[in-house]
């Protein structure tokens, strides 16, 4: 059961298998991830982040994905990684500079990772921004009124039954798929009608996951 999520997992990242929102986010991943290996070994990650960003550059302008139009007067809420703004009555938008990953090929994989296994909350990416020269990618999602705390040991509870061990705090690891998922206090995941709504995941892939499928 576990080989074949894998299996499926792998394949979404690899943009064989459809997920929600997931071709354009497949097409700018699959377009930045063309490297050896051997070319990431002898260069630092520093050096293979600035190259990314202006291959991602490119294919944004190519791809006519600059968005000029935010409404930054609708600010929400900013965390360490992004900033949040109220599109609408249903829907949030993100700003996110991946901050949290070495490169922007992690971002992607987690975007899709988290509409996969959220799909309720999938985010859409529609585009990038720059302010003060750095990159964000502007992603939009479904706004979720909260009607009660989230207890965490609900959000352990589910998770476990899905097979993610809870290894420390609030972050979790799959060691059946190769994946970490970290950040889950109550300001991330969300409680509507006693359903659980993971709103900001951080997921990330480990060797595991790509050296045995």
């Amino acid at each position: 059961m576990q080989k074949h999520l894998k299996n499926e997992l792998y394949n979404i990242i690899s943009g064989k298998s459809q997920v929600s929102f997931g071709a354009i986010i497949q097409a700018i991943a699959n377009y930045l991830d063309n490297r050896s290996q051997s070319s990431y070994e002898i260069e630092s990650s520093k050096q293979i982040r600035e190259e990314e960003t202006k291959k991602l550059e490119s294919f944004v302008t190519e791809r006519n994905l600059w968005i000029k139009d935010i409404d930054f007067s609708q600010y929400v809420s900013e965390g360490a990684e992004q900033r949040v703004y109220l599109k609408d009555s249903e829907h949030v938008l993100k700003l996110n500079d991946a901050i949290y990953y070495s490169f922007w090929t992690d971002y992607f994989h987690n975007l899709l990772l988290h509409n996969f296994f959220f799909p309720d909350t999938a985010y859409e990416l529609i585009g990038f921004t720059k302010e003060s020269g750095n990159l964000y990618a502007v992603v939009e999602q479904s706004f979720v009124t909260i009607t009660q705390e989230t207890d965490l040991n609900q959000v352990k509870a589910f998770l476990e039954a899905n097979g993610f061990i809870n290894n420390r705090n609030n972050d979790y690891v799959n060691p059946d798929l190769g994946i970490i998922l970290e950040d889950l206090h109550d300001e991330n995941v969300l409680t509507k009608n006693d359903i659980l709504y993971f709103i900001d995941t951080v997921f990330y892939t480990t060797n595991e996951f790509w050296t045995e499928k």
